[in-house]
């Protein structure tokens, strides 16, 4: 479940697509979607690393 709503709100096609007519909304779910990809990568980073030694 949990997963499932993650892979929803990080998918492009629900980003270029009409949300809330707020702009400081949008620009908040935009930031918070650039931050979880970050971490995403961070951790797959970290155990790519951890594998290779």
């Amino acid at each position: 479940m949990f997963l499932k709503r993650l892979l929803y709100y990080l998918n492009p096609a629900t980003l270029l697509g009409r949300s809330e007519a707020n702009i400081n909304t949008r620009f908040m779910h935009g930031i918070n979607r650039i931050s979880i990809l970050m971490f995403l990568i961070c951790i797959v980073v970290m155990v790519v690393r951890a594998c290779s030694r």
